[in-house]
């Protein structure tokens, strides 16, 4: 069993690391947030288009990362896109907690596609170049400009 899961995260990892979705400059965006991950050297720009209603319209990225990250980042612009604020919001919080094992009663099941990134909760190191995407797009929520750091 835990080797079929471990199959299907490294090869969702590679194909999202390989081609990853969504990695373009959005020229109409109207939130632009950097994301920087020191240790491991990841840097994100994260665009986000959010609609009067609320609603993320469009969502992209740029940057060079480990496959982790990159990864990370690939899946989360696909799965972002057409949700609320509220919908994105609650996603990172599900997300953030259990990358990070504050929440071990949390089925990771409940992240859809993301699921295969909760493994990244046994390398501590690696846990910060999942969640650089995931915290640059809440600072993008929020409507903050400064530079999202892991540290």
């Amino acid at each position: 069993m835990l080797d079929s899961i471990r199959d299907l995260y490294q090869e969702v990892v590679f194909d999202h690391n390989r081609n990853p979705r969504n990695f373009r400059v959005m020229a109409d965006a109207n939130r632009t947030v950097e994301g920087y991950n020191p240790l491991c050297g990841d840097r994100i720009t994260l665009y986000v288009k959010i609609g009067e209603t609320g609603i993320i319209e469009d969502v992209s990225f740029q940057g060079a990362g480990c496959a982790i990250s990159t990864a990370s980042a690939s899946l989360m612009t696909e799965i972002v896109r057409g949700q609320t604020e509220q919908e994105a919001e609650h996603l990172f919080n599900l997300f953030h907690r259990i990358t990070t094992g504050q929440d071990d009663s949390l089925d990771p099941a409940t992240l859809g596609k993301l699921a295969v990134l909760a493994g990244v909760r046994a390398y501590p190191a690696r846990v910060k170049c999942a969640t650089l995407p995931w915290h640059s797009l809440q600072s993008a929520l929020k409507n903050q400009a400064d530079t999202v750091s892991t540290e």
